[in-house]
């Protein structure tokens, strides 16, 4: 990607979550706002397939996929770099629960996702189960478990 496209996706990727944050400024508080803008922001720079992405995530992050595949932090990384799947859209659709224990939140949100698997085409409607913790005043995604809608 040349210097002008990586400005532009940061531009885009900046207007995106300062829109989302107003977007949600209505009825939520401060900790579950910064949880939902980091939740956007995993989906856009895992649509950009943007190797900073790393920076959300816990030490021990976990990711259970629809299709019963498992990764931890080195997997992810392996496959991501890799562009395994690439993804063309995801797009949030609901936010169906959020949920705070001590320093953990709870996400249960609909994401609708089209990309590439091993360069095949795939479109799904996912429900995702992300657990996110606060680490050193950051939220970081600890788990996330998704399962096909049909």
């Amino acid at each position: 990607m040349g210097q002008f496209e990586n400005l532009r996706v940061k531009i885009l990727h900046l207007s995106f979550v300062i829109v989302f944050a107003i977007g949600y400024s209505q009825g939520y508080s401060k900790q579950e706002k910064a949880v939902l803008i980091q939740a956007k922001k995993l989906d856009s720079l895992m649509k950009n397939n943007d190797q900073s992405i790393v920076s959300l995530f816990s030490e021990n992050v976990s990711f259970g996929h629809s299709n019963g595949w498992i990764q931890n932090l080195k997997d992810f990384k392996k496959d991501f770099t890799s562009k395994k799947v690439v993804y063309k859209e995801i797009r949030q659709t609901e936010v169906s629960e959020l949920k705070k224990f001590k320093n953990t939140f709870s996400l249960r949100r609909t994401i609708r996702v089209h990309g590439l698997y091993k360069n095949q085409d795939f479109e799904m409607n996912l429900g995702v189960l992300e657990i996110w913790i606060k680490k050193k005043s950051e939220w970081r995604l600890w788990s996330r478990q998704s399962v096909e809608i049909k």
